[in-house]
């Protein structure tokens, strides 16, 4: 299915099965081996907790996420924003956590990208620098699983031909094959050629109300990275109703670049490999009481 939509956006497309290679090496380094093993997501907060105004008393822990989906000691890969409480900003979370077990202490791999005050570029440092909690702020998008080795999705796709990027060409293809019945999916991809565009929110939270996507755009701040950059996607194909962000992914590197992934800027160039893996449980967490479709993308 994947493979069949993927040649309707690109010039090459290959997807199969594989074992999953092992995630603690380079270029991912994570605190775990594998995507397998129970794999779910969860959708947690919402952008409605982050405009038209901020509501910032909204934090929540990793660990206790990891409890909620019944999974303590879960794995979790995803796209959040980070704690505005503990970072005394705001700034794009690469969430990537070994959660704490009975055994275990949590291990946080997470990055924070933010704006450098010096220059107004990026600035991407390593979570566990600086501070020693695993809490996030407002909305997060996550994929968890116990980590483990197993068969994976390979994905590669070379060359774009299409409008659309990446995850939303895998997304739509899911959507658009499976109807009503709705497939999520996780896992990490590479960009490993080309640039992309990313953004990273602003470390002032806006004053004024962000009514419009275009409200949004103007609040936020456009980069263009460079390859390669290590993506961590959400997606689930379609929402059955619970007001979920169908696709988010955030974007880190081992050359200071990283955030949130919107598409590749250099088509003819750009090489993806990714390694998915589809969810079995989906959760929905402190969903937004009053909600709105603005700042989705």
């Amino acid at each position: 299915v994947l493979q069949k939509g993927l040649k309707e956006n690109f010039a090459d497309a290959q997807v199969s099965v594989v074992d999953c290679p092992d995630l603690t090496q380079e270029p991912f380094n994570f605190p775990a081996k594998g995507i397998c093993g129970k794999p779910r997501i969860a959708d947690v907060g919402g952008v409605p907790y982050l405009i038209p105004l901020v509501q910032k008393e909204k934090v929540y822990d990793l660990n206790t996420v990891a409890k909620d989906i019944e999974l303590p000691g879960a794995f979790i890969l995803g796209a959040g924003a980070a704690s505005s409480k503990v970072l005394g900003i705001n700034a794009e979370l690469i969430p990537i956590v070994q959660t704490k077990s009975e055994k275990k202490p949590a291990v946080n791999g997470s990055y924070v990208a933010q704006i450098n005050p010096a220059d107004k570029g990026c600035l991407l440092e390593k979570y566990s620098s600086k501070y020693t909690d695993c809490e996030f702020g407002l909305l997060a998008n996550l994929y968890a699983s116990e980590g483990q080795p197993g068969k994976v999705i390979e994905v590669k796709a070379n060359g774009r031909t299409g409008e659309l990027n990446f995850v939303s060409c895998l997304r739509q293809t899911l959507e658009k094959h499976y109807g009503e019945k709705p497939v999520g999916m996780g896992g990490t991809f590479i960009i490993q050629k080309g640039k992309a565009k990313i953004h990273i929110m602003p470390p002032e939270f806006s004053a004024c109300p962000l009514n419009t996507d275009e409200d949004v755009n103007n609040w936020l701040k456009f980069f263009e990275m460079k390859a390669p950059l290590i993506c961590q996607p959400v997606i689930v194909s379609r929402d059955p109703g619970f007001d979920l962000r169908v696709e988010h992914t955030h974007c880190f590197s081992h050359h200071g670049e990283g955030g949130h992934y919107h598409q590749d800027t250099s088509p003819d160039s750009v090489q993806y490999l990714g390694y998915f893996q589809p969810a079995e449980l989906l959760f929905r967490i402190d969903r937004p009481q009053e909600t709105h479709l603005v700042g989705r993308d």
